[in-house]
């Protein structure tokens, strides 16, 4: 029986950023997959939103999807297309890139951390006790880890095997998905009617000013919506029927790399954690995938997972903090399913809804819904709820350009290794780090310009940070009549990547409480405290 700290079920995007993040920790982790290799037949889910994209870049590998991947606004809402372009993150885009390119990138970049994949094996069942679990895997092998977490995908064998309940609604409608070859050119492009929404496109394509462009060759992608809830596994001819029924042809259909199929299905996982045993990605959430949400949050509750079960495991929290975990993700994905099934309902084929889906648009094509809407669709608005001692507690830290005794840096750029970050921007040696120096790294730095900020770089002390949806936020720190304290409320924290920042001194007459108003407290962040 080979024994590591955590053995995570399930090698997608989901389980390798968790490994990525545990690795990067020192954890000793390894994933357990029943594919052979990494390679995916077809090419799958396809897109990162932006909040995902800024989280790869706070490990330093963004670069390596935005190079393979194409920018682009993809972000809308019942079809309403929603543009990020005027928000103040480097990454105001989503990005245009099949799951199979995002897995290899993934698995890459887990393979430089040396994380073990045991391949071809599956989780076949599992045992806990107190100090740990024994995992049974196929062909008789086992292994010993301190916590198991399910990355095993909708019908998850782990969740199933920890009892943990999935409450939701059954489906009401079904898609085929396919990646194939056709004899005969297909009419590309979306089309609704009276059975719903289908579409016919290329694997290949290129967005030239903001207009996907099909490449003139290669798979052919398609999906079309099924006059009934389908449950069998779907087959070339399921397809082909479909295709006729729709199209009046199937295009001459001869070869499938793969075919599938999806339903608006909407569950969650009562909990996300049972003793030593967690879920994350798609084992503790489903959804229609309308939207693109479910492998960008299935990523987010990797890293917001990570690094706690890392302290766990290294010994510097107690067991509690994973109890945070469920706290944390389980409203973001539980809004996720909301927003979903209202735009599955806005989908559907009939006058009325047609009417509703009108005037939805006109709604969204005003500023103030685009942004709040925007910033939903696109991760950016997260808020976790840590309490009212600060404004900005709980919320996304951006990326701001500051300058320290070595020089220009980016915030993202100090957590590269996840390791926790404490930023001052007050005044420089006030604060004592001593007790946690040999886990938190402390950088005292000035503003040089925020993300947003148009015109000459300037240096300068920091009165404010950003907010996605109301492009900036003030800091809202307490007032103090003397040298400002060095107590936990001059200091905002952010839980996902892992910085707390202790802002300069408040302009008189300054009061936390003003700024942003409690009804407009629906934008981006996740800065949380210890």
């Amino acid at each position: 029986m080979t024994d590591h700290a955590v053995v995570i079920a399930g090698g997608g995007p989901t389980g390798l950023m968790l490994a990525g993040e545990l690795a990067l920790a020192g954890v000793d982790v390894a994933i357990v997959e029943r594919r052979d290799s990494q390679d995916l037949p077809g090419s799958r889910a396809g897109g990162l939103q932006s909040r995902t994209i800024e989280v790869l870049d706070q490990r330093g590998i963004a670069d390596r999807f935005l190079s393979d991947g194409q920018a682009a606004q993809v972000q809308s809402f019942g079809g309403t297309p929603l543009d990020i372009s005027d928000f103040p993150t480097r990454h105001n885009h989503g990005l245009g890139l099949w799951q199979n390119h995002i897995e290899r990138i993934l698995a890459g970049w887990v393979g430089e951390l040396d994380v073990p994949i045991h391949r071809g094996r599956e989780v076949t069942g599992f045992a806990q006790g107190d100090t740990g679990v024994d995992v049974k895997l196929t062909y008789g092998q086992s292994l010993r880890t301190q916590y198991l977490v399910g990355c095993d995908g909708g019908r998850s064998l782990i969740r199933k095997a920890a009892g943990i309940e999935f409450p939701g609604w059954d489906p009401s409608t079904s898609s085929l998905i396919a990646e194939v070859e056709m004899a005969e050119e297909p009419e590309l492009g979306i089309r609704r009617d009276a059975l719903g929404t289908h579409g016919i496109g290329k694997v290949e394509y290129e967005i030239r000013d903001g207009e996907i462009v099909f490449g003139d060759t290669g798979p052919v992608r398609v999906m079309v919506t099924e006059d009934h809830v389908g449950s069998s596994e779907p087959t070339l001819q399921d397809l082909s029927e479909r295709l006729v029924a729709v199209y009046g042809t199937d295009y001459g259909l001869h070869t499938a790399t793969w075919i599938s199929r999806f339903t608006d299905m909407t569950r969650q996982a009562a909990s996300y954690r049972k003793g030593r045993v967690l879920l994350a990605g798609d084992a503790a959430h489903v959804h229609y995938p309308v939207g693109g949400h479910g492998l960008n949050i299935g990523v987010q509750d990797a890293v917001n997972l990570g690094w706690k079960l890392a302290q766990v495991v290294n010994g510097t929290s107690p067991e509690s903090l994973l109890d945070t975990y469920h706290a944390e993700r389980h409203p973001v994905a539980a809004r996720v399913l909301r927003t979903t099934m209202a735009q599955t309902a806005l989908m559907r084929p009939d006058d009325r809804i047609e009417a509703l889906r009108d005037t939805v648009s006109e709604l969204l094509s005003m500023d103030e819904p685009r942004r709040r809407f925007a910033a939903m669709m696109s991760g950016l608005d997260i808020h976790y709820d840590l309490g009212e001692r600060h404004p900005l507690l709980g919320r996304r830290m951006p990326d701001l350009d500051l300058v320290t005794a070595d020089g220009p840096v980016r915030v993202f750029t100090l957590l590269h290794d996840a390791r926790p970050v404490l930023l001052n921007l007050g005044e420089p040696g006030g604060l004592d780090i001593t007790p946690w120096a040999d886990r938190v790294q402390l950088v005292e730095a000035e503003i040089r310009r925020r993300v947003g900020d148009s015109g000459v770089r300037r240096r300068e002390r920091s009165r404010r940070l950003v907010d996605p949806a109301r492009r900036t936020c003030r800091l809202g720190w307490r007032r103090h009549g003397r040298r400002a304290s060095r107590g936990a409320d001059d200091l905002v924290r952010s839980a996902d990547c892992g910085v707390a920042a202790r802002p300069a001194r408040s302009p008189a007459g300054a009061r936390a409480k003003e700024w942003p108003p409690r009804h407009e407290r629906h934008s981006e962040g996740s800065q949380r405290r210890e």
